[in-house]
């Protein structure tokens, strides 16, 4: 297993937190840096996450974003959004949201981003269509747990395999799909 180096102070106090609630659903430390890698790609970008959770992959892409970028987060759990909340209050350039995520990108498809990081059923499993229209061309989709997880529910598997057919489909996209950390899957926009 390779060293992560440096990781933001965020990151590390939002994974004592995590210990100390029992979240069960946490980001790999992997998938963390690389958003930030390629949020730090994109200067003066605007940047949206669906499933803040705990906010760890918050952490990493907050960290990669230069002064001029702006993230987006959205979750629909008040207890990890005001946990998470306490790691950001003096950060400007994070807006935290506790909302429902397909009602946040029903009333918000006409915002654009840069990076667009679906953790969450919105904008993965559901909404597809209405998130990958939120992206910019040239913008990153960037979706996690594709390989099989033990945490998954019966049935779980067909819903991934249908998601996966689908981007490999699209002529607006183009894609790789890593066997790496949990099965990560990066698209960019290339067309409208």
């Amino acid at each position: 297993m390779l060293s992560i180096p440096n990781p933001p102070k965020a990151y590390t106090d939002l994974l004592v937190a995590c210990k100390e609630i029992g979240f069960t659903m946490p980001s790999d430390i992997y998938i963390g840096t690389l958003l930030k890698t390629l949020v730090a790609s994109k200067p003066n970008g605007h940047f949206l996450e669906l499933g803040t959770g705990i906010g760890l992959s918050l952490a990493w892409m907050a960290d990669g974003m230069d002064k001029q970028s702006t993230l987006i987060t959205v979750d629909y759990d008040r207890q990890l959004i005001e946990i998470v909340k306490k790691h950001f209050l003096g950060d400007a350039r994070v807006t935290l949201v506790c909302q429902d995520g397909t009602e946040w990108v029903q009333a918000n498809k006409h915002q654009q981003f840069d990076l667009i990081f679906a953790d969450t059923w919105a904008g993965k499993y559901t909404d597809l269509e209405e998130v990958l229209g939120m992206l910019r061309i040239g913008g990153i989709y960037v979706i996690d747990d594709m390989t099989p997880q033990d945490n998954w529910p019966k049935g779980h598997a067909k819903k991934a395999t249908q998601l996966i057919d689908t981007l490999e489909k699209r002529a607006d996209l183009t894609i790789t799909k890593m066997n790496w950390s949990t099965g990560v899957i990066v698209a960019s926009k290339i067309q409208s």
